[in-house]
């Protein structure tokens, strides 16, 4: 999958001259990526509505989401193996040994999608209508496909990124996000809801392709030995280990999602739809803001070294950011959540529906908090080699958050499955500040960072709620609220500034 060269120049301890303008980068390749997403979920939402068929596609989509998680997951967790790798001038056997355990996990996924979607598809939609069951089952195969396509970019990308190079990545996840979105337009209609996972999987193998051509023509001009890509010294019981010790968190998190998601079914026809659609629109925020730069600066911390100290820095100022847009967002879809879905996704999810997809998002926004924590802390764990228990943590994590997601789907429906999420993965946050010794001065940094974005959101949008119209209220309150964040220029958001532009 990458390449290694002896001709490749040992890097320097810190490449920071470039860090924040990959992240820059990769944000905006995670925003064009999430864009085209959105459109396909309008698409979605006005072609087929709110019922059990869009129900089963959503149930499937949460699998999808889980394998992004996992490919996210291992992205980051060999980052800072393949840096370290790249300095000993063994790039390409590592990525080579990693490329081959994956294999080995995805090829009975992929059978098991073929030979066993109707079983996986009752779970999945938790024995739901015939037509929910039938339409996940079509559409398992391609969702899977398309997952294990983004597992191994996932992998490309981080190769390229050992080699200070994020552009081809982000490049290859943007084309492939235009094209799978120009494949939906062009087939859905002849098609139907199939269109959609077969778009994905279409992303998938162009987001995979683009970074893999890249690193083949340099390994070309290198004249690199095909030895060079033989995974020397290798271990599938040692690999498998760490494969499944990285990705077995960030899984459990997304399963957690996937249980909320299969009781939400218990709340009607379309619940898991509107439970879907929220979730997405949170998880887009959390990803385009916090995920980029916790990708891009890991290679760095792996070169310099990590403390308690440094850990509690980077977690908060790296979130400072991504707390800032989450209030923002919270704001307006408390002012406008519901027409903004019913303009967006049709009449099926106007008045009482989109009322409560809008304040699903406000309520996820603790969701996307703590998400936002996890996005960043995840990598430390493997910078400071402290990964070792996080299986047993998402282990204790799975078990504990079953009876959590029955009582809030008891007590309080989708909100309250909405709040569960929230609490079990700040319960893992918190786990994994312990680890790193830096929960104290973490917990009051975020503390800080939410009462901030919290204040000024309710400060800032309910008051115009009432003096202007739902749309007009929602502008000007994004105005009003990032002009002041930036007149005020909280001391939180001055240090966490101070702090990103060391890797500047």
């Amino acid at each position: 999958m990458a390449v290694g060269s002896a001709l490749v120049k040992k890097p320097a301890l810190s490449r920071g001259s470039s860090t924040l303008g990959s992240g820059a980068v990769t944000a905006i390749a995670l925003a064009v990526q999430m864009g085209l997403a959105a459109i396909v979920g309008v698409i979605a939402g006005h072609e087929f509505g709110r019922n059990a068929a869009t129900d089963g596609f959503n149930a499937t989509y949460g699998v999808f989401l889980v394998a992004s998680f996992a490919a996210g997951s291992i992205r980051v967790a060999v980052m800072p193996a393949l840096a370290r790798a790249r300095q000993e001038r063994r790039l390409g056997s590592e990525a080579a040994a990693y490329a081959l355990t994956m294999t080995c996990f995805s090829l009975p996924l992929l059978l098991l999608a073929l030979g066993a979607a109707n079983p996986v598809a009752w779970l999945l939609t938790g024995a739901g209508p015939g037509v929910a069951r039938q339409t996940a089952a079509d559409a398992l195969p391609w969702i899977v496909a398309a997952a294990v396509l983004q597992l191994f970019a996932g992998l490309a990308a981080s190769s390229l990124a050992a080699l200070d190079n994020y552009v081809i990545a982000a490049a290859g996840y943007a084309l492939g996000s235009v094209s799978g979105l120009a494949y939906v337009l062009l087939r859905v209609h002849p098609d139907g809801l199939i269109a959609l996972p077969r778009g994905m999987a279409l992303n998938g193998a162009v987001a995979l392709l683009v970074p893999l051509l890249a690193l083949i023509r340099r390994a070309l001009l290198e004249r690199m030995p095909a030895a060079a890509v033989r995974p020397s010294q290798y271990s599938f019981r040692s690999r498998a280990a760490e494969i499944a010790n990285c990705v077995s968190l960030p899984l459990v998190t997304q399963f957690i999602y996937l249980i909320c998601l299969a009781l939400a079914a218990k709340q009607g026809v379309g619940a898991q739809t509107s439970f879907g659609y929220a979730y997405l629109i949170v998880a887009a925020v959390v990803a385009v803001t916090s995920s980029s730069l916790s990708l891009v600066t890991s290679v760095p911390l792996a070169r310099i070294g990590l403390d308690s100290l440094r850990a509690a820095r980077h977690v908060v100022a790296l979130s400072w950011l991504a707390v800032i847009a989450i209030g923002a967002c919270a704001g307006v879809f408390g002012l406008v959540g519901d027409r903004i879905v019913r303009t967006l996704l049709g009449s099926a999810y106007g008045a009482k529906v989109g009322s409560q997809l809008g304040l699903l998002v406000v309520v996820l926004s603790l969701w996307a908090i703590a998400s936002v924590a996890f996005a960043v802390t995840f990598p430390l764990m493997f910078v400071s080699g402290k990964s070792r228990r996080l299986s047993l943590l998402a282990l204790a994590t799975l078990v504990g958050h079953v009876p959590l997601a029955f009582a809030a789907a008891s007590l309080g429906g989708l909100e309250g499955l909405a709040i569960a999420l929230a609490l079990t993965t700040a319960l893992v946050v918190a786990l994994m500040l312990s680890e790193l010794k830096a929960l104290g001065p973490t917990a009051r940094g975020l503390g800080i960072a939410a009462l901030t974005a919290t204040a000024a959101a309710v400060a800032i949008f309910v008051p115009l709620k009432f003096v202007l119209e739902p749309f007009a209220a929602a502008a000007v309150g994004c105005v009003l609220y990032f002009g002041v964040v930036i007149a005020v220029r909280p001391t939180g958001l001055r240090e966490a500034w101070r702090y990103l532009r060391q890797f500047a």
